[in-house]
């Protein structure tokens, strides 16, 4: 099985424009359920694998629906525990291109209490964490622990910092934290915004390389326009190019790319990834990009499921 880690929170995403004499000209927000792990998780169960959710979520209505949707898409919830703070929220406003800027309303909220599980079931192969789940603190420590301990026993260990700057209040903290995890990553997915982040402007290609030698087995990076690239610690490069779709907005995009990796790696045996060639590489990265296509062709984060890339052109 693969676990996800992280948080659950609504995306309130701008609706169609309002008139410009009312409120404003200000956009209606419309509730949808987000959260980079929740969209990866979403992602790998609505493709077919078997995929559990490790996570804190709240009991009023927004978590209901959070809950309600896993179940919907295949998502096993043994690992998920329940709380009665608040659901954390996140304001998208998109900008002409469609990409998404967030402000968060996190304090006190259910998902960044998550309690430490202990030993993860026998039956997990691969563990996934990143964004907000990393930052904000009691339950970043928690992940942290449980990222270190099931690399210990040989998990498949799977990272993307998805970095919300705005909620990283010490930057130079967060980088020598964010090494300090390499040694016990095996897969860093990352985006060129990320990379520039947290190297400081250091080639995307040249960081990749320079985490490889701290450990990292392989660095997927999400390069936009320019698609999806590799770097292994072997020194193999793969990269596949971006699908040409008509795109509504990029929500959930490098989630969906996370989630179809990891069940790309599933599906084909991959525990190791010192196994995958370049032509094993290239066939998950387009794999991930596929479903990453479908998903900003549509509205919020809705990673598509195993018949709609079957279906797919």
């Amino acid at each position: 099985m693969i676990v996800v880690g992280g948080e659950a929170l609504v995306d309130l995403v701008p609706g169609a424009p309002l008139d410009s004499t009312v409120d404003g000209g200000l956009r209606a927000l419309l509730p949808r359920m987000g959260g980079g792990p929740y969209n990866v998780a979403l992602a790998a169960g609505r493709l077919g694998v078997p995929a559990g959710f490790l996570s804190r979520v709240s009991n009023d209505r927004f978590g209901v629906a959070l809950v309600d949707r896993l179940h919907a898409s295949g998502v096993d919830t043994a690992l998920l525990q329940r709380g009665n703070e608040p659901t954390t929220l996140a304001v998208v406003a998109l900008d002409e291109k469609g990409s998404a800027r967030y402000t968060f309303y996190t304090e006190g909220t259910a998902d960044r209490l998550v309690a430490d599980p202990g030993p993860l079931p026998e039956d997990v192969t691969a563990l996934s964490l990143g964004t907000l789940g990393m930052v904000l603190e009691p339950g970043a420590s928690t992940y942290e622990t449980v990222l270190r301990r099931e690399s210990a026993r040989g998990v498949l260990t799977v990272l993307d910092p998805n970095i919300r700057a705005a909620l990283i209040t010490d930057p130079a903290a967060y980088r020598a934290r964010f090494e300090s995890w390499l040694p016990h990553v095996r897969l860093l997915k990352i985006s060129d915004d990320d990379t520039e982040w947290l190297t400081e402007g250091a080639d995307p290609v040249d960081a990749a390389k320079v985490w490889t030698s701290c450990g990292v087995d392989a660095v997927v990076l999400t390069r936009g326009a320019q698609g999806l690239s590799v770097i292994t610690r072997a020194g193999e490069i793969a990269q596949v190019p971006s699908r040409r779709v008509d795109v509504v907005d990029t929500i959930g995009a490098g989630d969906t790319v996370q989630g179809a990796l990891l069940a790309w790696l599933y599906s084909n045996g991959v525990r190791d990834l010192s196994t995958l060639n370049a032509v094993g590489w290239r066939a998950a990265l387009e794999f991930a990009a596929k479903a990453a296509s479908i998903t900003v062709s549509r509205s919020g984060a809705e990673p598509p499921t195993a018949g709609d890339m079957a279906s797919a052109v």
